[in-house]
């Protein structure tokens, strides 16, 4: 895998699920949530929400598909409903679209947890890595990310600490959470890497 700059580099190309809806202020600047379907080669299709500002509202209302260049943002939902660790694709670029759909997440990070592999109902070998990605701010956003196979072998034996570049792309997963009020249906986002590597310690 080639070496990148960017640490956190999300590229995106999907069609939008509905009109972009206020989600929150901040310093002063509104922003708006827009669900983004994009499509894998198996016809499968990731639902990704992405957060953007309101000056991107015209370019995403164009009403086809779109070109997304962002990173993957995570912060903690303290409402108590749904997950507690959410994922959005932050956009810094926005443009119409009529390509093929694409999903390509590039990360550099620090091991922050140590990784677990297991096996699938279907006798897949999966490992989980919790990686922290640093922003230019200061603050640092904390992406799961998932390695199958002979690469999730290896990754089960990284240590915590470890820097790690990784390619892959951004997902969602439904999975039933049992609730005092009983089966929900739940969304859960990860970034499922097709490659991943040890990177030079900063």
């Amino acid at each position: 895998m080639e070496n990148f700059s960017e640490t956190n580099l999300v590229q995106l190309c999907g069609s939008p699920e509905g009109p972009p809806r206020f989600s929150h202020s901040s310093r002063g600047q509104d922003f708006y949530l827009l669900p983004l379907r994009v499509r894998r080669l198996s016809g499968v299709e990731d639902r990704l929400n992405l957060t953007l500002r309101k000056e991107l509202l015209p370019a995403a209302a164009s009403g086809g598909k779109l070109a997304v260049t962002g990173e993957l943002r995570s912060f903690n939902n303290h409402k108590g409903d749904g997950p507690k660790l959410v994922l959005t694709v932050f956009v810094r670029e926005l443009a119409s679209w009529d390509g093929e759909d694409l999903n390509r997440v590039r990360l550099m990070g620090t091991l922050c947890r140590p990784p677990k592999l297991r096996s699938t109902p279907l006798g897949r070998e999966i490992t989980d890595l919790m990686l922290a990605v640093n922003r230019r701010c200061g603050r640092s956003d904390y992406l799961p990310c998932i390695c199958w196979g002979a690469l999730a072998r290896r990754a089960e034996r990284w240590d915590t600490g470890q820097r790690l570049q990784l390619e892959g792309r951004l997902q969602s997963r439904e999975y039933s959470k049992l609730t005092e009020a009983g089966y929900e249906t739940r969304t859960a986002y990860e970034v499922s890497a097709a490659e991943a590597e040890e990177a030079p310690l900063l």
